[in-house]
């Protein structure tokens, strides 16, 4: 029996039989399954998704016209003081965006202290200050045991309760050279930052849970890897009926 010369060529792309041809189809089938199943879910979470703010947001939001306007009344300052708090101890943020919540905190809290308070908060700060320019290990007893004591001192200025973490955030990031002025730059900014890092893009596909997981993890880090260990199923139980329609042997 003659041979053809493209007997034993192989081509995905220009297949050179029936069987080769099917194979190639069911291929290219499973792929665009599979791309749906990620682009698609991904496609849907952008359609879908709406800004979600933080609770800190919206208690910031109700002061943000009085912090515009530079009000000094201690309750504005604490709950903005607050919303701050809640951006510093998140794990990346922009230099410039900190020092900024870093002049609100501490501007706020030379503003709603009382003589007595003022008093003692700049000297354990600067004391606290000196010892951070100093301290080379920051796990030193001197260095915990100063930032300690401003502890009790900040939870009663900015409101926040004894098991409160926000407070430990305060005594890090409050600093004495920035509780005179507030610039009108710093308060744009820290309005900025606000509205970057408290308001979050949220769908009903991040929000349910499935089978105690939410949606979205479980279509991806679950559904997604039983659904490619299908298609791989699929594709050889239909490689194995081709081989059987075609007469085609191992």
């Amino acid at each position: 029996m003659e041979s053809k010369p493209d007997d034993y060529h192989i081509s995905f792309f220009r297949p050179t039989t029936d069987s080769a041809r099917r194979n190639r189809n069911m291929v290219v089938q499973l792929i665009l399954v599979w791309a749906i199943a990620i682009f698609g879910f991904q496609i849907l979470l952008k359609i879908l998704e709406k800004p979600t703010p933080e609770e800190a947001w919206i208690i910031y939001d109700s002061v943000r016209d009085d912090i515009e306007s530079g009000s000094t009344d201690p309750l504005v300052l604490k709950q903005a003081s607050r919303s701050a708090l809640s951006i510093l101890g998140k794990v990346s943020i922009d230099p410039v965006h900190r020092d900024a919540l870093d002049n609100l905190i501490s501007w706020s809290a030379y503003n709603i202290a009382d003589s007595a308070q003022k008093k003692t908060l700049v000297e354990k700060l600067q004391k606290f200050e000196r010892l951070k320019t100093a301290e080379v290990d920051l796990r030193s007893f001197n260095y915990k045991s100063s930032k300690d004591d401003m502890l009790p001192l900040l939870q009663e200025i900015y409101g926040l309760a004894p098991h409160d973490v926000r407070s430990r955030i305060a005594s890090v990031h409050i600093n004495s050279g920035l509780m005179q002025n507030m610039s009108r730059k710093n308060i744009s900014i820290v309005h900025e930052a606000m509205d970057l890092y408290l308001v979050h893009n949220r769908s009903v596909l991040t929000d349910i849970k499935f089978l105690g997981f939410p949606f979205h993890y479980f279509y991806t880090a679950v559904f997604l890897l039983i659904l490619f260990v299908g298609l791989c199923w699929v594709y050889c139980v239909r490689t194995d009926m081709f081989n059987k329609k075609y007469e085609i042997a191992d």
